[in-house]
C-alpha cells in the first residue's frame, strides 16, 4: 500500500515534477473561492509556476459550503497531482495551495483571510449558477441565497454576499481593496460580477457601494483548458506512477490559456512571465471561446448523448456529428465574431477540433451536459440572438437547443437525476412533455430564466427548434 501524498512524503514521489520552490517560505497572497477541479487544473497551476518568482502568491482555497476538497487535500497539506493529458501524460505535483477553508463552517477565519492586507487578489470559479443572476444577467434578489444574505450579511451563502462583506471589512479597517477576478464562463464575467456586487451592496450600505464602484477592479477574463472529471482510473494511474496515493488528483489537456483584462492598479505584471495574457480587450478571446469551443462542446454533449455516445472522443468518431458541428462553427458561429480583430478564426476552429480529438482525454459528455440551463444562454443563445438580428438562418444553431430539451425529457422520463440548479423544475417539465414538438418546445421556451422573450417569441427560432426537436425524436438521423 502506498503512503499518502503530503509534505512528509513529497521527496519520495517519483515520476512527477515537484514544486520548484520551498513551500515553507511561501505566504498567502491570493484567495480562491470555489476550489473545484478546473481551478486546481488551471489557475493553481499558473500560481504554482509564479511561486518560483515570488513566494508571496500562495493560495488560500475557500469553498462556500462543500467540505469535499478540504477533506481530501487537507491530510495532504494541500498537495495534489496534476496529470497533463496528451499521447504521453506528464505528471506534476502542485504545491500552491497552503490553506483550505469552508466558509459556512468557519466564517471568522475566512473573513480574516479575505480582510488581510497580504490578500491582493481574489479569484473564483463558482460556475455560472454561482453568481445568482436572473435571465437578464442581473442580480436575482429573489434567489434564496441572496434573500438570506441580505437578511444576514455577516454569514453569507453566496459569492456576491461573501465579497461584499469582505470589502466592507477591508474598508472599515482602512485596508485597500483586493482585485476581484472571475474565472467562470460567463459573458463579460467581470462586469457581470461587479454589477451584482454593486446591486447587493446598495441594498446594504450606499456608501460601501460607492467605494466599491470607485475603487475595486473587476477585470473580465477568459480561461480555457479541457478538464475531464477525476475518476478511480486516474487515481490508480497516479498511484502507480508516483508511488504515493492522492485522494483527488486532477487531469487536463496540455493546452491552457488565461487572459485577464488589464485595468489600472492591478499590479500583475509578473503574471505575464508564467503565461498569463494581460490584454486591453478580452471580449474577442471571450466570445471566441464561449461561442466556438464551449458552444461546440455543448452541442457534442447533448446531440452525442442522444446518439448513445459517452465521451468527446467517441463523438469525434461520429462523422455525421463532426461534420455538423464543424459546419455550425464555420458557417454559423464564426460570422458572429469580429473578423477585423486579428484573430485567425478558421485557425482557432482547427485548433479546437484538434483538441477535441486529443487521444489522451476521456471527457464525459454527461459532465459537459451539467447545468445546461445556465450554460446555454452564454454558449449558444447569444450567437442565436445575433444571428436572428441579421436575418440569417438559425436552423443548425437550433439543433443543440432542441437536443438539450430532448436530453431533459429523456432523463426525466427515465428518472435519471439532472445536474442543474433548476433540476426540479426541469424534471417536472420533462415529464410533462408528450413528444409533440409544438407542445414540448412551448413548455421549454416559457422558461424565462433560460430564454429571453426576444428569442422565445421569435417565430423563426421557434420553428427551427420545433423542426430540430422533431428530427431528434430519431437522433441517429438528425444531423
Amino acid at each position: 500500500m502506498n503512503p499518502r501524498l503530503g509534505n512528509a512524503t513529497l521527496s519520495s514521489v517519483r515520476g512527477a515534477a515537484l514544486p520548484a520552490y520551498d513551500r515553507n517560505r511561501t505566504s498567502i497572497g491570493l484567495v480562491h473561492i470555489g476550489p473545484g477541479a478546473f481551478f486546481r487544473a488551471h489557475q493553481a497551476s499558473y500560481i504554482d509556476s509564479l511561486l518560483q518568482l515570488d513566494p508571496g502568491w500562495a493560495i488560500s482555497a475557500i469553498a462556500l459550503k462543500s467540505s469535499g476538497v478540504r477533506d481530501a487535500l487537507g491530510p495532504q497539506d494541500g498537495l495534489y497531482v496534476l496529470n497533463e493529458l496528451s499521447v504521453a501524460s506528464n505528471l506534476r505535483v502542485i504545491g500552491a495551495i497552503r490553506e483550505l477553508l469552508v466558509a459556512s463552517e468557519e466564517y471568522p477565519r475566512v473573513f480574516a483571510r479575505l480582510a488581510a492586507q497580504e490578500t491582493r487578489v481574489v479569484t473564483m470559479t463558482v460556475t455560472e449558477k454561482g453568481y445568482c443572476l436572473n435571465g437578464a444577467g442581473i442580480l436575482d434578489e429573489s434567489h434564496p441565497d441572496i434573500v438570506h444574505d441580505l437578511q444576514s450579511p455577516r454569514t453569507p451563502r453566496s459569492v456576491v454576499g461573501l465579497l461584499t462583506e469582505a470589502l466592507r471589512l477591508r474598508r472599515a479597517a482602512g485596508v485597500s481593496p483586493f482585485v476581484v477576478i472571475s474565472c467562470d464562463n460567463l459573458a463579460n464575467n467581470g462586469h457581470a460580477l461587479r454589477n451584482a456586487v454593486l446591486a447587493f451592496a446598495r441594498r446594504i450600505d450606499a456608501s460601501l457601494a460607492a467605494s466599491i464602484e470607485s475603487g475595486v477592479a473587476f477585470p473580465r477574463t477568459m480561461v480555457d483548458s479541457i478538464t475531464p472529471a477525476t475518476d478511480d482510473a486516474l487515481r490508480q494511474r497516479v498511484a502507480t506512477a508516483t508511488g504515493v496515493d492522492d485522494a483527488w488528483p486532477i487531469q487536463r489537456e496540455v493546452f491552457v490559456q488565461w487572459v485577464i483584462e488589464e485595468l489600472p492598479g492591478m499590479n500583475l505584471d509578473d503574471w505575464r512571465r508564467v503565461g498569463v495574457t494581460l490584454a486591453k480587450d478580452v471580449s474577442l478571446f471571450e466570445r471566441a471561446k464561449l461561442r466556438l469551443l464551449n458552444g461546440a462542446h455543448s452541442t457534442l454533449a447533448y446531440v452525442g448523448s442522444l446518439r448513445g455516445l459517452e465521451t468527446v472522443g467517441d463523438a469525434m468518431q461520429d462523422q455525421p456529428l463532426v461534420s455538423f458541428v464543424e459546419a455550425m462553427m464555420r458557417e454559423d458561429i464564426a460570422v458572429t465574431l469580429d473578423r477585423d480583430s486579428g484573430l485567425d478564426v478558421n485557425g482557432y476552429i482547427d485548433a479546437v477540433l484538434d483538441r477535441f480529438r486529443n487521444p489522451g482525454i476521456r471527457h464525459l459528455l454527461s459532465q459537459i451536459a451539467w447545468d445546461g440551463s445556465k450554460k446555454l444562454p452564454v454558449r449558444l443563445l447569444g450567437t442565436i440572438a445575433d444571428t436572428l438580428a441579421t436575418g440569417r438562418s438559425v436552423q443548425r444553431l437550433a439543433v443543440p437547443i432542441a437536443a438539450w430539451m430532448r436530453f431533459v425529457v429523456r432523463q426525466s422520463k427515465s428518472s435519471v437525476p439532472i445536474v442543474d440548479p433548476d433540476a426540479a423544475q426541469l424534471s417536472d417539465l420533462g415529464r410533462a412533455c408528450n413528444n409533440d414538438p409544438a407542445h414540448d418546445v412551448g413548455l421549454f421556451l416559457a422558461l424565462d430564466k433560460v430564454f429571453a422573450p426576444s428569442i422565445a417569441g421569435n417565430p423563426d427560432f421557434r420553428h427551427a427548434v420545433e423542426s430540430a426537436y422533431r428530427k431528434l425524436l430519431t437522433p441517429q438521423t438528425a444531423v
